[in-house]
């Protein structure tokens, strides 16, 4: 089953977020704790961390973008999964 990246809350008051720039693209690989996005808040821009490893199959929230905290940004293909398989 593939993982789904939501825009984690980074702080009690935020909302939502702007999506500045990916550090992977689709079909790379990538691996859990390494750096997969910045977002920037109302209050600070952060590095956010990947959740799981596996290949990053889709994004869904590009650059410039806002997404709602929750939201699903891209999806990860685990293990097994060729990434063209997920929904």
């Amino acid at each position: 089953m593939p993982y789904e990246v939501i825009l984690p809350k980074l702080g009690t008051t935020m909302d939502e977020g702007t999506l500045l720039r990916w550090m992977k693209n689709p079909g790379d690989p990538v691996r859990k704790g390494e750096p997969l996005f910045e977002v920037q808040t109302d209050k600070v821009n952060l590095e956010v961390e990947c959740p799981a490893d596996g290949i990053l199959s889709r994004i869904f929230c590009a650059p410039n973008q806002t997404a709602k905290v929750a939201e699903v940004i891209a999806v990860i293909a685990l293990a097994g999964e060729k990434p063209g398989d997920v929904p």
